[in-house]
């Protein structure tokens, strides 16, 4: 079976498009994800189109309301082939609880999202008033004591979650094929690197998906990963 860490993002808006993406892809070598622009635009038939290409779906919607307003949402997608779907865990621990019985109907892991990883320092210090150490140690516990599968991080933050919870899963957004590409994300690694680090799973989305030759760029990675 092959190895499949990489969850490459699906951040289009149309179907045409994200179909022209997937055609690249292998379903055996990666999962995708499916995450609020694409499906803001083209909402479940998004799920069907990549569903129906084979994929497994990390479904990226970051739910975050009150307990029973994620768990029905979360329950209404039991129809699809998701394995894991996240939630923000500043939700809490009633809305964590919810979220994993939702998770348990629909059999998918339910991952928290702690700090997101375009946010720097000085913006964190704005938002919770303390450091992004401080504030992801404290959201990788409630993870931990709420039952999630695992968390969403930074892969800087990785070296805290391998110590605060090494038996819950770790998936990595912020992959950067080269380190000089300015973007929105403030907080990142490579994707060999953030797997030596402790990753289990990384989401990658523009290195592959702007590539002129997507398919070579998802090989190129996947090969300095496993190689």
């Amino acid at each position: 079976m092959q190895n499949k860490s990489i969850i490459v993002a699906l951040d289009t808006v149309t179907l045409n498009e994200t179909s022209s993406i997937i055609a690249e892809l292998d379903p055996s070598k990666c999962m995708v994800k499916v995450g609020s622009v694409l499906f803001n635009a083209e909402g479940r038939a998004a799920l069907d189109l990549v569903a129906n290409a084979g994929f497994e779906i990390f479904f990226d919607l970051k739910f975050h309301d009150i307990p029973n307003t994620v768990k029905s949402s979360i329950e209404s997608f039991e129809s699809f082939p998701i394995k894991f779907f996240t939630v923000h865990l500043s939700g809490g621990k009633s809305m964590l609880a919810a979220a994993k019985e939702a998770a348990e109907l629909i059999n998918a892991g339910c991952i928290g999202v702690s700090v997101l990883t375009s946010l720097s320092n000085e913006e964190a210090n704005t938002v919770y008033t303390r450091s992004i150490e401080n504030t992801v140690c404290d959201m990788f516990e409630l993870a931990k004591i709420s039952g999630c599968a695992g968390v969403v991080c930074s892969p800087l933050e990785l070296n805290l979650a391998q110590a605060a919870i090494p038996n819950l899963i770790k998936i990595t957004p912020g992959i950067r094929a080269g380190q000089n590409k300015k973007d929105d994300q403030t907080r990142t690694l490579s994707a060999k690197a953030a797997i030596t680090q402790g990753a289990d799973f990384l989401v990658i989305g523009r290195p592959i998906t702007e590539a002129k030759d997507i398919g070579a760029a998802f090989d190129e990675i996947y090969h300095s990963i496993y190689e």
